[in-house]
């Protein structure tokens, strides 16, 4: 009799609100299925925003499905190309960088998220990724804000303060590279040449990118192209880096303490701080600006992905709901995937919890998350647009040029040709 007057309460109840019962049943085993990569950063970022939204809504479950990025990638793209929607999840995450790609290829694909997300409050840049003429699709995730990590005893030797490396240019940069390796036997950095992110940084950094807000190739009579691949001319003929190929090479050098500085995104701070016998040895600054450019800044991003809702999404409205309430709306929720994942979120009002405000003592002290929160802030806004990758690719094949002292003229050149022929 207890069971039946507690089952018709809950009947009269929901008729009182005006729901039916089986909309309140069907409420009660809401399942949000996400797709994405890396279970140790953003799996683990998505478990931890169920567990806060759980709280209030202990009747819906985030089931994340686990891919290799590229598989992930493959698999969106042909389920979309073939307008087949079965089996496609209500939440996936997105590379920034092919964003633009995704919702100008697949119109209607995914849900825009403008007047349901209250963007003022996300970092610009990362906003403008996601919004294709007056309409936003995403929920910005983690920030790619670059900085100077840099070696606080190594570049004390050679006579330097954390000071002195603030709003510097790159030739100072180099300058200050040359006198750490003299004074200490370090090189200041190490380099790939087969990888393009030191471009990419260069660009945005002063609001620049491969191409126009329209989509039309930014290269040739670029001057901020230009300044970029000059001051990388130049660092790749001081003689202040190491050598490396791949990204275990790439790491090993500065986790190893083999060089004295790494310029990247904020990601790598988990890798830095792998290694315990260099704790408090270490600082971080914003990166050198591009010299002599109009509307350079020392602040820009590599990397970085967000969230976006499938238009076909079974669950779509519960899926807008989840994101919403905690992704743009939990200040806790952020402050516990800081310290657990080393996620900086873009959702600037999570820059007044407490851990953003901590210090790191293995960074000398320094308040690292709140420099890269207030950091993220200032990143000048470009559109990626959908061709990124095939630009990077015409880059890379110029470095070896660059290196051996070509002509940087000729380089643009051959690097607008490639890019002219591969958006055909």
């Amino acid at each position: 009799m207890t069971f039946f007057s507690t089952g018709l309460r809950r009947v009269l109840g929901a008729a009182v609100a005006g729901v039916s019962f089986f909309a309140v049943s069907s409420a009660m085993a809401t399942e949000i299925t996400v797709w994405c990569w890396s279970p140790e950063f953003n799996g683990a970022s998505m478990k931890a925003a169920e567990a806060a939204y759980q709280k209030s809504h202990p009747d819906v479950t985030i089931k994340v499905v686990d891919f290799d990025k590229g598989a992930l990638e493959q698999k969106l793209q042909t389920q979309l190309a073939s307008g087949n929607t079965d089996g496609l999840p209500d939440i996936v995450l997105i590379e920034d960088y092919g964003a633009q790609k995704y919702l100008q290829s697949f119109p209607g694909a995914f849900e825009p998220l403008t007047g349901q997300i209250d963007y003022s409050k996300f970092a610009p840049y990362k906003v403008s990724l996601a919004t294709v003429g007056d309409k936003t699709y995403s929920l910005p995730f983690d920030s790619g804000a670059t900085g100077l990590f840099y070696r606080t005893d190594l570049l004390d030797q050679a006579g330097y303060k954390p000071a002195d490396l603030e709003g510097i240019t790159w030739d100072k940069f180099i300058e200050i590279g040359k006198q750490v390796e003299a004074k200490t036997g370090h090189k200041m950095i190490d380099v790939d040449i087969n990888d393009a992110g030191i471009i990419r940084i260069m660009l945005q950094s002063a609001g620049s990118w491969y191409f126009t807000a329209d989509g039309k190739p930014n290269i040739a009579n670029n001057p901020v192209f230009k300044a970029a691949l000059t001051d990388y001319q130049k660092i790749l003929q001081s003689d202040i880096y190491k050598p490396v190929s791949g990204w275990n090479d790439y790491t090993a050098a500065f986790m190893g303490g083999e060089v004295a500085s790494v310029y990247t995104g904020v990601w790598i701070v988990g890798g830095i701080k792998g290694n315990a016998d260099l704790s408090g040895k270490w600082g971080v600054a914003p990166i050198p600006k591009l010299d002599g450019v109009d509307g350079a800044t020392n602040f820009s991003n590599l990397g970085g992905s967000s969230w976006y809702v499938l238009s076909s999404a079974p669950n779509k409205d519960a899926a807008i709901d989840f994101l919403k309430t905690t992704w743009a709306g939990d200040v806790d929720f952020y402050q516990q995937i800081l310290v657990g994942q080393g996620a900086v979120g873009s959702w600037m009002p999570a820059r007044e919890g407490s851990a953003y405000k901590s210090s790191d003592p293995y960074f000398s002290g320094q308040p690292v998350w709140q420099n890269f929160s207030d950091w993220l802030a200032k990143i000048p806004g470009v559109n990626y647009g959908v061709f990124t990758n095939e630009a990077d690719a015409a880059v890379t094949a110029q470095i070896p040029a660059l290196q051996a002292g070509g002509s940087v003229d000729d380089a643009i050149k051959a690097i607008d040709a490639q890019v002219a022929t591969q958006i055909q």
